[in-house]
């Protein structure tokens, strides 16, 4: 049986939960989680540190926002009150799991995730998210005070700006390398050896490889082939997911993708509503992968589909048009971030 899987938020939702918490708890929390996401984009896709994945931003931020007041109570009344929608999900996604198994594989914390559940009545047990537990960490008073140094210092840093034909950490400037290394000492050698380093230590956010592993359970749950799954993401959490299904022969769908989920996948898509899984999954269903790579849509019609290119020129131009339409759909901030 065919299955669907989908990030969370952007092909379904216009929050960054993480984002907007830590700008709602932490002082200039806007800023200090966009160079905590840029520097996971730096770990991740230039350096390639060893046992580091895309998306680990949800457990580096952690300690800071416990420092700042953070309990599970607080991000669950806060995940709650703050849920917002992608027009038409509301109508979209319960229609979707009564047409074939459908999956949620989502970096977010699980408070955000039982959010959604509970106001779509939609099963838990079809969500993969981050575990996270404010309340069994006690912070200290020392390293409360530890903690408070290091947020300033980071707060201190220019904007991290990573070059975008950076392939190599060889590729950015002196500087710039400073202040990655300088990060990696912070998080990967003090924070990391404080009790409250257990953040660091013990959680596993559900991004990168851990997304194609959920593809996988999924399909062997339900004795299928990658070939019958169809993956929907849009940003660098989803990257392994989309090669993974998308090198099973099944679909991989960017949707309003940033650069990251646009190399991985063979589809994309730009849209402002929901309604098109719809569309998309009843073609699925009927002719696998074949049948959509007959097919096209512009956002005269409603919303734009087709193969991402291939010739650089081309993938360029859609790239612009796609990050582009991220930002106008999910704001500039948020659709920034990697």
């Amino acid at each position: 049986m065919a299955f669907l899987a989908f990030d969370c938020e952007g092909p379904l939702t216009l929050n960054d939960n993480a984002f907007e918490f830590s700008a709602y708890l932490i002082p200039r929390g806007d800023y200090f989680f966009t160079q905590i996401s840029r520097f996971d984009d730096y770990l991740a896709d230039i350096k390639k540190r060893p046992g580091y994945k895309a998306g680990d931003t949800l457990k580096l931020i952690l300690p800071f926002l416990k420092l700042f007041g953070a309990t599970n109570k607080l991000l669950e009344e806060f995940s709650a009150k703050t849920l917002l929608f992608l027009p038409k999900v509301e109508e979209v996604l319960p229609a979707l799991n009564k047409l074939l198994p459908t999956f949620i594989i989502s970096t977010s914390y699980r408070p955000y995730l039982e959010a959604l559940a509970q106001k779509l009545n939609f099963p838990l047990s079809q969500i993969f998210c981050t575990e996270v537990d404010f309340d069994k960490v006690e912070l200290s008073a020392s390293e409360a005070k530890i903690l408070q140094s290091l947020y300033e210092e980071i707060l201190k840093f220019p904007l991290i700006e990573l070059p975008r034909e950076a392939q190599k950490v060889e590729d950015l400037t002196p500087s710039l390398r400073n202040i990655l290394d300088r990060l990696e000492e912070i998080f990967f050698e003090i924070i990391w050896n404080l009790d409250c380093g257990v953040f660091l230590r013990e959680v596993n956010p559900i991004g990168g490889e851990e997304k194609s592993k959920a593809c996988q359970i999924i399909a062997e749950n339900l004795n299928n082939s990658l070939a019958e799954g169809f993956y929907c993401g849009d940003s660098i959490t989803d990257v392994q997911a989309l090669k993974l299904v998308r090198e099973g022969g099944g679909v991989s769908l960017s949707f309003n993708g940033n650069r990251y989920a646009l190399k991985a996948a063979e589809f994309y898509a730009l849209s402002g509503k929901a309604n098109l899984f719809l569309e998309l999954a009843r073609m699925f269903l009927e002719g696998g992968p074949l049948h959509l790579r007959k097919f096209s849509k512009n956002l005269e019609e409603d919303y734009e589909f087709g193969p991402v290119p291939e010739e650089e020129g081309d993938f360029l131009q859609l790239l612009e048009r796609s990050e582009a339409f991220r930002k106008k759909v999910r704001g500039e901030l948020i659709g920034a971030l990697g």
